[in-house]
């Protein structure tokens, strides 16, 4: 029975399982007798296979291959676990996972996701509003940015260690402006396809914001920080002529020396389709950017 409810899981349009997270014994755990307060699709694409999305990654601290993170990242331990809140807001600390999410009510929400390499998928996520969490620490007047920050362990993320090879400055680094952060659709999410999230996408706590490309969506997040000042985030340090601050999907020409953008392959299907512009998101957020030039703020 589990194996042909992970298959429908997989593979299922738009009827999928309602599977809400709970917490027992310390762990988030798949209780398919709960729902999920609210389900949210906001694409009619079916998502992508199970299989897919969690062997499929880009989670450089455990290697540069797409299969290193499913292969490196079984020793890496999500438990226990605790987030630093800091900055410009009035109830900075170190919260707990369970402090984080508990008040939370747990959304399915299906988003598109479109990584800058060119390839994209669609993935139910379980999670909650970050615009709502962030509310509770309530931020100063003057925090007009947020950052994120990945966990550095060495001993168990084995391209953190890797001394002449490393791939990124660690650890990893990402900012969304505020607006940007308080948006209903940008989400902090704890799961996908109705289970815990495995450890190479981002368990036990991950950024999605679908309108931007992939690299935004942060993993693993241990530190909240509220800054006056536009972070610099990891892929701007890295490869400034590439990535810019906001790294919204753009299928139009920018001044980016990278990749033509205009079309991106789904994972598990053959033919390129049409990326559109925002990620098919440009109803809801188009309007954050209004007098922006888009090509030069990429």
């Amino acid at each position: 029975m589990y194996l042909q409810r992970r298959t429908f899981l997989a593979t299922a349009g738009s009827a999928i399982a309602a599977v809400a997270v709970e917490r027992f014994g310390g762990r988030l755990l798949a209780a398919d007798q709960l729902a999920v307060t609210k389900r949210i699709a906001t694409t009619t694409d079916p998502p992508s296979p199970y299989n897919a999305v969690t062997t499929f990654n880009n989670f450089y601290e455990f290697g540069s291959d797409k299969g290193d993170p499913a292969k490196h990242a079984k020793g890496f331990k999500p438990r226990p676990w605790s987030v630093a809140v800091e900055g410009a807001c009035g109830k900075p600390g170190l919260y707990t996972l369970e402090d984080i999410f508990k008040p939370h009510p747990l959304e399915e929400r299906v988003y598109r996701h479109r990584c800058v390499e060119g390839w994209s998928i669609v993935v139910p996520w379980v999670g909650f509003s970050l615009g709502e969490l962030l509310k509770r620490f309530e931020p100063a007047s003057n925090a007009r940015f947020v950052e994120f920050v990945t966990v550095k362990r060495p001993e168990e993320m084995p391209a953190q260690r890797a001394r002449f090879m490393s791939l990124l400055p660690w650890p990893y680094r990402e900012g969304l402006r505020m607006d940007e952060a308080l948006h209903p659709l940008t989400l902090m999410a704890v799961g996908l396809y109705g289970e815990e999230l495995p450890n190479q996408n981002g368990a036990p706590l991950r950024l999605v914001v679908p309108w931007k490309y992939g690299f935004k969506s942060i993993k693993s997040i241990v530190a909240i920080r509220f800054v006056e000042k536009q972070p610099v985030t990891t892929w701007m340090r890295q490869a400034p002529e590439y990535y810019g601050f906001y790294s919204n999907v753009n299928p139009g020409p920018t001044y980016s020396t990278f990749r033509d953008q205009a079309s991106e392959r789904r994972l598990g299907e053959f033919f390129m389709r049409k990326t559109l512009p925002f990620n098919g998101y440009a109803d809801q957020v188009a309007s954050l950017y209004t007098g922006m030039d888009l090509r030069q703020q990429y």
